[in-house]
């Protein structure tokens, strides 16, 4: 059905296609206002124009729409819910909504995905006890799973080029996956993922440190969306370990937001409390640079895909060991930077009290 050439063909243009718009974008940004102004609990220091997802959404419906034969039973309802997803970005970042509505926003479009789609997990099968049917569950546990990849992909947007590289890196791991590891009949998911790889890496050069252009929510939330809702097509019938690949992969966002709510629960804080204690906020008062604190996040992110890959080659012992010592890295990495909070480290603790012994 598809020829890899042409795709491979697609994918550049789709790239060229953002490299055009988005300087005519800046132009359009500046000329309506859509900025986005430095505040406290921004890390920029001068006006910036916002909203450059929209560019990242133009360019890859419009190869997936005209250049790519994707069947419309799936390119339509992606693109019902990606507008709403796009439209309550940019109301977002002209207006500044409420947590509330914005969420409200998000489930929507979410919900359109899954009612005008085919993006359910309807059963998973689980070594030794056999098939899990989630049965009347599908639909709040695919609501569920798409919102919460898409406030990861959102929360960690606060640097020049974060969102746009953490989400190349993680579409690009799982369209890898997807096409040669997965057994999934149609394939129209990972071209997709390429497609939009493509579109990301066309707005990347206006987004990394120096930003000229940021994504906005418009963006952050587009990406994150689009990365939930393929991290579900195409696994209907997942396996435990199909299912917590796209968790492993998106490492980096997971557990920054994770660990976000888990902080603001300790300090008595709404989980909707924006705050300065992110990834990269820790990183950058360890002493890094903002290009380095960046650039570090890309490699941990690597990192976190090539673990991903690991999991199509090992046996389930070797699946269960490697989900261990993925945890026990995260929990490390966690206490190291102070994310849960300085005072809060009970594993270096421990480990600190067993030097001790030893040498005592």
């Amino acid at each position: 059905m598809y020829n890899m050439f042409i795709v491979l063909m697609v994918c550049i243009f789709t790239t060229i296609s953002t490299l055009i718009l988005t300087p005519v974008f800046k132009v359009v940004a500046r000329a309506f206002n859509i900025l986005d102004v430095p505040e406290e609990r921004r890390v920029h220091d001068k006006v910036m124009p916002t909203m450059g997802g929209i560019t990242i959404f133009i360019a890859f419906f419009f190869s997936s729409f005209v250049l790519l034969p994707i069947p419309y039973s799936q390119i339509v309802p992606l693109f019902a819910g990606a507008s709403v997803i796009v439209i309550t970005g940019m109301i977002d970042d002209k207006y500044e909504l409420k947590p509330l509505v914005k969420l409200i926003g998000i489930i929507t479009a979410a919900g359109l995905v899954y009612g005008l789609g085919d993006v359910a997990l309807e059963t998973m099968t689980i070594p030794y006890l056999g098939t899990l049917s989630f049965g009347s569950w599908q639909m709040p546990f695919t609501i569920l799973w798409i919102v919460g990849l898409t406030n990861a992909i959102n929360l960690i947007d606060g640097l020049d080029g974060l969102a746009s590289g953490i989400s190349m890196i993680a579409l690009l791991t799982m369209g890898v996956i997807g096409f040669f590891f997965l057994t999934v009949e149609e394939v129209s998911v990972s071209i997709m993922t390429f497609v939009l790889v493509a579109a990301i890496a066309g707005f990347w050069p206006y987004n990394f440190q120096p930003a000229s252009i940021f994504l906005g929510d418009t963006g952050a939330l587009f990406l994150g969306f689009m990365i939930g809702v393929f991290s579900l097509q195409g696994l209907k019938n997942a396996t435990l370990i199909s299912l917590i690949l796209p968790i492993v992969i998106l490492g980096i966002p997971v557990t920054d937001t994770l660990f976000a709510m888990i902080r603001r629960k300790l300090n008595r804080q709404s989980i909707s409390t924006a705050d300065k204690n992110h990834i990269h906020h820790r990183l950058m008062s360890l002493g890094l640079s903002h290009r380095q604190t960046v650039l570090a996040i890309y490699c941990v992110s690597a990192i976190f895909s090539v673990i991903a890959m690991l999991y199509n080659f090992s046996t389930l012992i070797g699946s269960i060991l490697l989900t261990i010592f993925v945890m026990l890295g995260v929990e490390l990495f966690v206490e190291i930077i102070g994310l849960v909070g300085e005072d809060r480290r009970p594993l270096l603790k421990r480990l600190k009290d067993f030097g001790r012994k030893l040498n005592g």
